[in-house]
């Protein structure tokens, strides 16, 4: 039997490399790239401004709410043609985007964009670790990968500010078309498939938690728009606990759950799950509303909006030299201590903003911003993943996205209302007190990253622990 060559095996995995960063790529920044022309469509559509963050919401709502059941289609009929599904559903659901004539429409093509990434996303992740199944590639790989997903946010407001000023907010959403087109072209050749599983879905397990969810988040964005006392705010967010405490009994007796939860066994998984949700609510925030302080209050334009972002950007990616260079050298729970530790500090330097901030001093926080979101999002990922069975690596890739997309929802919900609150008593905010709302949503995202913090704390005691264990069973074998 011919073998491929080494060569054409490295040539192959390369364009599943590429066909798979460009997927992730191409979805991850979808949740940004309108951020830099919000002000564009609110008056274009006539969106309000608690409704304008819907433009966000219904994105990684959908994306984040349906994950899980997109990681187990994958498992039971194949994770390349669920991709493929995905991808091309993506790519419709973007030309209606982009040629949406309402506010209701676009919200709703931004919510099929969002169903088609919960499809496609989980399978990346999984094809990776198929793709590469050696160690050491597999860390490179997966330094890459979470270096995109990291920066994805960012480069999408760059992107954004660019068409905006020069084109239309409409290109940021039909860029998608042709690079979805390329990526259906080289999937069906160059992904492996994966042997479907006998099983069936877990449907009421995955309504319950992506409609617990999203009664989670409607509840915060009404909160913001009419109080918590409203009808409106309180429904919601008790039907959203009724929805979660069910969701997690369905799973406790399900025979086959969408959710595993023995993967919630291990204290590196649970806790890199939980740091993910709270840095990922924090920076998501800070791009949503940063955009809006440069713009509204520095007046920027979208395109010199979206210039701020790049030093940061370039972080994100040369961190993935850092990691690979310092893993070896480093306790990976000391080093991502140490990286949220960091981006704690940058965010409360960033939170010192007012009216009379100038572009120049919002940079240096930024970047400091950018050196530990960009270690802690590598590693965080790496521990999401780590001692999963083959088995389960559809589903604990579901998990790790899905902490990615449901922090990005709950964390711009949360600020949202701190934002309101912050304005509520003017009812049309000049300069100075949107620099007083913008600085009170960054105070609170540093709170995200000082609980997170506290999270690798546990995470590294449960590492010293486990590895002082480890060394007193083979102490004792070797005495045996």
């Amino acid at each position: 039997m011919s073998q491929t060559p080494p060569s054409a095996r490295g040539r192959h995995r390369a364009v599943v490399l590429m066909v798979i960063l460009g997927c992730q790529l191409m979805m991850t920044l979808d949740a940004s790239i309108v951020t830099t022309a919000l002000t564009h469509i609110k008056a274009e559509l006539g969106f309000t401004d608690s409704s304008l963050s819907w433009i966000q919401n219904a994105y990684v709502l959908a994306f984040g709410g349906l994950l899980l059941l997109g990681a187990r289609a994958g498992d039971l009929f194949g994770r390349r043609r669920v991709f493929i599904a995905g991808a091309a559903l993506f790519t419709a659901a973007s030309l209606l985007a982009g040629l949406a004539p309402s506010a209701g429409l676009l919200v709703a093509a931004r919510t099929l964009q969002g169903v088609a990434s919960a499809l496609a996303i989980p399978s990346t992740l999984a094809l990776l670790i198929t793709t590469f199944p050696e160690p050491g590639e597999r860390t490179r790989a997966i330094a890459i990968y979470s270096a995109v997903i990291g920066a994805g946010a960012s480069v999408g407001i760059i992107v954004g500010g660019v068409f905006t000023e020069y084109l239309s907010w409409r290109w940021g959403l039909l860029v998608n078309v042709p690079i979805g087109i390329l990526i259906l072209a080289l999937s069906p050749r160059f992904l492996p498939e994966t042997e479907p599983q006998p099983g069936r879905v877990d449907v009421l397990g995955a309504l319950s938690v992506t409609v617990g969810m999203s009664a989670l988040v409607y509840g915060l964005v009404e909160a913001a728009e009419i109080g918590w006392t409203s009808t409106r705010t309180v429904l919601p967010l008790a039907a959203s606990v009724v929805l979660l405490v069910a969701f997690v009994l369905v799973e406790l007796r399900a025979s086959q759950p969408i959710v595993p939860l023995r993967l919630f066994r291990s204290v590196q998984r649970s806790g890199a799950y939980v740091g993910r949700i709270l840095i990922v609510g924090a920076m998501f925030s800070t791009f949503y509303f940063l955009s809006q302080y440069l713009q509204n209050v520095l007046g920027l334009s979208p395109l010199a909006t979206g210039f701020v972002y790049i030093p940061m950007t370039g972080m994100f990616f040369a961190m993935v030299y850092v990691v690979r260079w310092a893993a070896p050298r480093v306790s990976k729970p000391a080093l991502l201590l140490t990286s949220l530790a960091t981006a704690a500090i940058g965010m409360a330097w960033l939170s010192r903003i007012d009216s009379t901030t100038t572009v120049a001093w919002v940079l240096p926080p930024l970047l400091v911003l950018g050196v530990g979101q960009g270690i802690a999002i590598i590693l965080l990922t790496d521990f999401g993943m780590a001692e999963v069975d083959p088995g389960d690596a559809g589903a604990a890739s579901g998990l790790v996205n899905t902490a990615h997309q449901i922090g990005g929802s709950i964390g711009l919900a949360l600020l949202t209302v701190v934002y309101g609150s912050a304005v509520h008593h003017d009812p049309a905010p000049g300069a100075v007190t949107q620099a007083h709302g913008y600085s009170t949503v960054f105070d609170v995202a540093t709170g995200f990253y000082a609980l997170a913090v506290l999270v690798a704390v546990v995470i590294l005691v449960a590492a010293r622990r486990a590895n002082r264990s480890s060394t007193a069973v083979a102490m004792a074998a070797a005495a045996g």
